[in-house]
């Protein structure tokens, strides 16, 4: 843990380039009022309860407001709920229950906004915390309501009862009459299509994990380790004015290459290894997801050079399917029939459309295409990495809709070993086993952030991704780590890889 501290330390004293941000980027109180009063017609009548996230059980951990209370509030402080008094699609009442001030626990905590802040800030009604249970009951019993609406970690399937679940349960118990239903689907179904405000907020999330990318370009090199890589990335995104990174950043090399969501970034770079960055900042609550797949010696070796042209080919192609209110499912399709096509040239397929036993009862045909690729092209992306919206498998794409595109081919070095044991399959294995061996431990992925305009697609994540330009990006002199910390690295590097977990 020292070492890996000191050398954070270290990375902690680049000079990065920052990426020009307007300023003043935010979601407008109107419009988080608009949205609840979307959310209000979409539901009728009855009451609603919104649950925002809790305390860390320890001070010193970082608290983040779940997404669907961000949505509907903006607020981002814990142990908060929100409350909507909802009759014939209108709502006639909005109640904030939060902390009151406390400048006593506002010592370790910092300050909070407390309930005269609310009505100030937020113009809503501010209640203290202490008080939900008891204005609830009185709401359900005033209104007449037959319905609480719930939205946050409520499921009554639940095995285990969460805090929200705990909570609901006691307020069911004080008006049998009253019928409980989530609300959870219908905040899920306004996040899909995305306003102005968020555009530009995850335009901004955008700029500040392409500036990471091109970072990291330059600072690759052999005998460097993953968290070096990853330490650079997220030092960026701070440096720049994100929150946090969106989701654990994934700095994959060789073997790791072909894990998709791999994110222990532990392994020293070998000289031949590619390295798949998925990476992502989250700006203002919304999160970029943006990959590049880079070698480490700064050149793409001529298999390295195979695989990606097949991958760039593919999402070139689900690109030019990317239509204003056309089918997502034409992206899925165009993609995968360039990755399939190519595989076979490379004789990682028998054919294009070839199959192979899914399991050794020998019933069930799966693609050999999904050997080497097996996740979705894309996804929504929003509050969170993984939105509600339409992405490239389903729905349309309407103007707002903001998604990814991501096509990978992953080699893996046990590929042949867990392939079900079948007469057929063992007959495929050996077609294919030169190729695989030829190209083991070569994963590519590379997905890009897109919006749907009204005008079509607007390709939002420019970072280099052509071969040439990123091998140009890496070619260009990198000067972020002065001299001293530069001995502090090599002094790190020449410990050997025992003292890490090699992956």
């Amino acid at each position: 843990m020292k070492f890996r501290f000191v050398l954070r330390l270290a990375v902690a004293l680049l000079s990065i380039t920052l990426v020009p941000l307007a300023a003043g980027a935010q979601v407008t109180q109107a419009e988080y009022a608009s949205r609840r009063n979307a959310l209000a017609a979409a539901l009728g009548d009855g009451v609603l309860i919104a649950f925002g996230s809790p305390e860390p059980e320890e001070d010193y951990i970082s608290f983040f407001q779940n997404s669907q209370f961000r949505y509907l509030t903006g607020f981002n402080e814990p142990e908060a709920a929100l409350v909507l008094d909802i009759k014939g699609g209108k709502l006639v009442g909005q109640h904030l229950f939060v902390r009151r001030s406390d400048p006593a626990r506002e010592t370790w905590t910092g300050k909070r906004l407390g309930v005269p802040g609310v009505k100030q800030w937020m113009s809503l009604e501010g209640h203290p915390n202490s008080a939900l249970l008891r204005t609830l009951d009185s709401l359900l019993a005033r209104s007449g309501t037959t319905v609480l609406h719930v939205v946050g970690n409520y499921d009554p399937l639940h095995m285990v009862l969460s805090a929200d679940d705990q909570f609901v349960r006691v307020v069911a118990s004080r008006r049998p009459n009253v019928t409980v239903k989530s609300a959870n689907l219908a905040v899920l179904q306004l996040r899909r299509v995305k306003t102005a405000a968020e555009l530009d907020l995850l335009k901004k999330a955008v700029a500040i994990t392409v500036d990471a990318q091109r970072e990291a370009m330059r600072a690759m090199g052999p005998g460097q380790n993953e968290f070096e890589i990853q330490a650079l990335i997220e030092y960026t995104f701070r440096r720049n004015g994100a929150e946090r990174p969106g989701f654990s950043s994934i700095i994959g090399s060789g073997p790791n290459s072909t894990t998709l969501h791999y994110n222990a970034d532990d392994r020293f770079f070998g000289d031949r290894d590619v390295v798949v960055m998925d990476i992502g900042a989250l700006y203002g609550g919304y999160s970029a997801d943006v990959t590049r797949t880079i070698p480490v010696s700064g050149k793409y070796s001529a298999d390295q050079r195979s695989i990606y042209q097949i991958v760039r080919d593919a999402q070139a192609a689900a690109e030019r399917q990317a239509k204003l209110n056309g089918p997502a499912r034409a992206l899925t399709d165009s993609a995968s029939a360039v990755l399939a096509d190519g595989l076979a040239k490379l004789g990682l397929i028998e054919s294009a459309g070839a199959t192979y036993d899914c399991s050794a009862a020998s019933t069930a045909q799966c693609r050999q295409l999904t050997l080497f690729y097996y996740h979705g092209l894309g996804h929504g992306i929003g509050l969170d990495v993984h939105d509600p919206g339409a992405a490239t498998g389903m729905g349309s794409l309407v103007a707002g809709s903001a998604f990814t595109i991501e096509p990978g081919i992953y080699v893996r070095e046990n590929l042949l070993d867990i392939i079900p044991r079948t007469p057929r399959n063992l007959a495929m294995i050996e077609k294919i086993r030169p190729a695989v061996e030829r190209y083991r431990n070569i994963g590519i992925r590379i997905e890009d952030d897109y919006i749907m305009t009204d005008r079509g697609v607007e390709w939002i994540s420019r970072a280099p991704r052509e071969m040439n330009e990123i091998e140009a990006v890496m070619a260009e002199p990198w000067t972020g780590l002065s001299a001293r910390d530069k001995a502090k690295l090599e002094w790190y590097n020449t410990m050997k890889p025992g003292v890490f977990i090699e992956r």
